[in-house]
Formats: structure tokens, sequence, C-alpha cells
């Protein structure tokens, strides 16, 4: 630990991924490195988002696959008495300790990781002292400079004006993920990728589901084959959807059997005024940077209307030698782009040639059940920017490896110039999210269908639909 005025190469606030991204890159450099965390290093990411929101929809994959056992002739059955068919049932408190666990894990990897760099950690809480000067104040009233700075203050989940969170009935992600039992009936609020995790879970886990979207479409940005085809996997495991609603506010429900239950109102897409009445809702609306009270007002560093932090492709603010990343600026609140945006910033600090990231072709992934995964532009997109392109789609009904595991529903599709490189690679269905790599590849090197069609993809596998998807581009594929 360092105290007073100690100076060094690179001061990083915030301990997500993009400020620990920051600082182990840095101290790989050889930097001399100051990293400044309240609280346990790892973020939204590691502690209230990706991972534990990973770990417990895991938990209803398992739950929703041992529901299906005797699909595959294996009977579930109660203990002592073999071949019987047993009750299913979650104790999700076990669940919770088992993603604490891998947390717990994954932090204390990460702290001996900066500790190994020789990363100085000041567990505070940091504020801006002056930004030009790239002064960080810490809560004991010390300061720290650096030649550097690089703000990674991360984001907290966006309220939704008449549905404050109260950690019982209304609740953000936050609470969700801490959640020791399941509630009976929940509306989730936003239909984005988050929300459809969250719905998924919840039908898996038992819950009645209803998802409330404002826009015309669920998971908004994918493209609409792929969310067409979420949609109706949705549908089958009797997730209730409404697009297009406005949603008006809450109110005890009175008479209802449950103590706590709630009347949602709101607008359908035809105009009509609606109650839903559940035990639990989830605003699942986006996430607000967190540049509130940590010393930006006044300080020079330029913040949009919305609150992001104005950055350049080189993630420079609007003062030199101060640099924003991850959640705080307006880019896609993506872990991975958080990284990548770390190590930009490091290049410049470093004066190397950085290359900025390509947000257009970031691959996303939503794990909801089909999980959906993409990078590049959307066919809409393609055809608006004028290009001349050729589609391609296959379905997962009709691959050996899906059928088997019991997973027919989702789609590839593929996005290409005609006689020129694959744009965009869409992709709902099994382990979507694993197998948008080779798409992500494939976008970002300007594979052409006719180089990815000559691969050769292991049989059986779900990864050879991307080859098949692609082949029949050339106009010679083999089973579509």
């Amino acid at each position: 630990m360092g105290e007073g005025a100690a100076h060094f190469d690179v001061v990083v606030l915030g301990g997500g991924p993009g400020g620990y991204a920051a600082a182990l890159y840095g101290a790989a450099a050889g930097l001399n490195v100051a990293l400044v965390e309240e609280s346990r290093v790892g973020g939204t990411c590691l502690h209230v988002g990706c991972i534990p929101a990973k770990e417990l929809l895991e938990t209803a994959t398992v739950f929703r696959t041992v529901g299906h056992a005797a699909d595959f002739g294996v009977n579930v059955g109660a203990p002592g008495t073999p071949g019987t068919p047993g009750t299913l049932t979650l104790d999700l408190a076990v669940s919770q300790t088992r993603k604490q666990g891998i947390i717990d894990r994954l932090t204390k990897g990460l702290e001996s990781l900066l500790k190994g760099r020789k990363v100085t950690v000041f567990n505070s809480r940091g504020t801006i002292a002056h930004a030009a000067d790239r002064r960080v104040r810490l809560a004991d009233g010390s300061e720290i400079s650096g030649d550097a700075l690089v703000l990674a203050m991360g984001s907290t989940p966006r309220a939704l004006p008449g549905f404050d969170f109260d950690k019982t009935s209304i609740l953000s992600s936050d609470e969700v993920l801490a959640l020791d039992h399941v509630p009976g009936r929940v509306a989730v609020i936003g239909g984005g990728a988050i929300g459809c995790e969250f719905a998924s879970f919840f039908t898996d886990v038992g819950a009645s589901v209803t998802i409330l979207e404002a826009l015309p479409q669920i998971l908004t940005g994918v493209d609409v084959d792929a969310a067409n085809a979420a949609v109706r996997a949705f549908k089958k495991r009797r997730i209730t959807t409404h697009t297009g609603v406005r949603v008006l506010g809450h109110s005890r429900a009175d008479g209802d059997a449950a103590d706590n239950a709630t009347a949602v109102r709101y607008v359908d897409a035809s105009g009509a005024e609606q109650v839903l009445t559940v035990d639990a809702v989830v605003v699942s609306v986006g996430r607000r940077p967190r540049t509130d009270a940590v010393g930006l007002d006044g300080s020079g560093v330029a913040v949009d209307q919305r609150g992001f932090v104005t950055v350049d492709p080189y993630m420079r603010t609007s003062l030199e030698g101060v640099y924003a990343v991850g959640d705080l600026v307006a880019t896609p609140q993506l872990a991975h782009v958080a990284f990548a945006e770390a190590i930009v910033a490091i290049k410049d600090i470093l004066g190397e040639d950085a290359v900025p990231v390509d947000y257009a072709k970031v691959p996303w992934g939503i794990y909801c059940h089909p999980e959906v995964a993409f990078c590049g532009m959307t066919e809409a997109q393609a055809r608006e920017a004028g290009l001349d392109i050729d589609v391609s789609i296959h379905h997962f009904v009709g691959n050996g490896r899906a059928l088997i595991i019991g997973e027919p529903d989702g789609i590839v599709k593929i996005v290409a110039e005609k006689n020129g490189p694959i744009v965009g690679v869409h992709i709902t269905g099994p382990w979507a999210t694993e197998l948008i790599a080779e798409g992500y590849l494939a976008v970002n090197w300007e594979a052409t269908a006719a180089d990815v069609g000559a691969l050769v993809h292991a049989h059986p596998t779900l990864s050879e639909l991307f080859g098949e998807t692609a082949m029949a581009l050339t106009g010679r594929g083999l089973h579509g």
C-alpha cells in the first residue's frame, strides 16, 4: 500500500474488467501502476454480472436437463427407490453458495495476478482530486498521482421511473443474483440481453414469466431472423412476450393469495391498458455509468448528456493524459470490450501504435436458452449500407449433434457480400456463445464464404452447421 502523495506512471480508478486489464497490461509492459478499488477487484462482471449470472443460468440448465432426462430413457429416481420417478426440486441456496465459491476463486486469482505484477492496490474509495494533474484522493484524505490516469468506475443498474428498487418486489439485477428462492410469477421489464437471460433462468426453474418490452422486438440489435428464432423457442417454453408496450406503474395487488403480490399496469401494443399480477418485478432496462460523486463535475473531463465520459478512438478524454474505458464510455457494455479498450489506452500511454476497437465487429453473447450470439452486420444493416449481399440460413433441427443433445431450436445465419467477405454472423441455438468464435474470426479476417466452406468441420458437431451455411453461399451446399 502507498500513502500520501505517492506518484506512479499510471493510476487506474476502478477495479472492474477495464480497470484491472489496464493495470495488468500496463504492469506487464513495465509501468509502475496503482489501482484504486473500494471493494474487491473484479467489478460488476465478476461480482454482480457476467460470472454470477452465468452460474445461475448453468444451474437452470442442469435443472432443465434433469427434468428432461426421461426423454433419453434415464429415470430420475427418488432416494432409495431406484427407477422410481422422484420429485425434481431446486435448492437455490446451494446454487448461491456454489456461485460465491466461483466468484471467490476468480477474485483470489485476480488479486494474485495483480500482486505478482507488482501493481499497487489501494482498497479504498477514490475520487478525482484534480483531473488535469491526474490526482486521485483516497478515503483517508491522502492523494496519489500519475503521469496518466485511467478512469474505469463502471456502471450501475438503471432504474425505471415509478419502479424504485426495494429489494423485495422490485428487483435490479443485483438483487436477482442474490435470491435464495424462486418467485412463482415474474415480470421482466426490458427484453434486452440481460432481461432475456433472467426470463430464461426463471422459467427454467419453475416460475411463470412475462417479458414487457417497449420496442417492437425483444433483443433489439440482434438480426431479426436470429431474434425471431429465440422468440419462437421462448414461446415453446411458455415465456409470454409483450412488445411495443408502455409500462405505467405498479401497486399492491389486493385480494391476491400471495402476501407481496404486485400489480403491474401497462399499455399494450393495441393501446389497451392491462394489469399483470406477479410476485416479483425484474427491472432490466440497461445500466448507467457510475460518474456521480467521483469528482467529475467541474473536473474538465467532458461528459455527454447521458452521463458517459466522452473519448476519442484511443480512449483519450478531453484532458491530456486522462483516459476512460469500460462502462464509463458509450460503447458496448461488455467485459471483453472493456479489456480491449484498456489495452488501447495503455498502448497509447506507452506511445505505441494502438489499433482502436472496431465496435461494429465485436462478438456479443446472450446466455438465454437458446443462446444468441452475433458479430458484424445484420442483414438489415448491410442492405442499409448499400452492400450487394447474399444471405444463407441453416437450422439446427437438421444438425445431428443438436438432435442428439436434444437442442434443435435455432439457426446459423451468414451475411456476405456477393463474391466478397463475410460481413455478419448470427447464431441462435445450442452453445451459440462458443460457436460465434469462428464467425468472429471470419468477419474480422474478412474471409469469404468460399474460404470457410473449404474448411473441414468435424462431424457430428454443432460447429459444422457454420461450415454448411457458408458452403451454401458458394452455390454448392450439401444438406440444404
